[in-house]
């Protein structure tokens, strides 16, 4: 999806260049990336109801976002 709210460059504007290195030289950091694309699409989805939910499933859902989105930055940080 083309605008697909929440995105890692919207996140972490200033770290793009950084987000490209360590994902090149850092599998783990580049499964990080991956599983926010996909948990993220999967919240925007639910958000504009393509996928039907439960409101429980939605919650799950972005608190693996959130989860996903602090082991990034924590990564950045580093």
């Amino acid at each position: 999806m083309s605008n697909t709210p929440h995105t890692l460059h919207e996140e972490f504007p200033a770290d793009a260049q950084k987000m490209t290195a360590l994902k090149t030289s850092s599998p783990h950091f580049a499964r990080l990336l991956t599983d926010y694309d996909a948990v993220n699409d999967k919240v925007h989805r639910a958000e504009t109801r393509l996928d039907l939910m439960t409101d429980a499933e939605e919650e799950a859902l972005r608190k693996t976002r959130s989860q996903l989105k602090d082991q990034i930055a924590a990564a950045l940080r580093a």
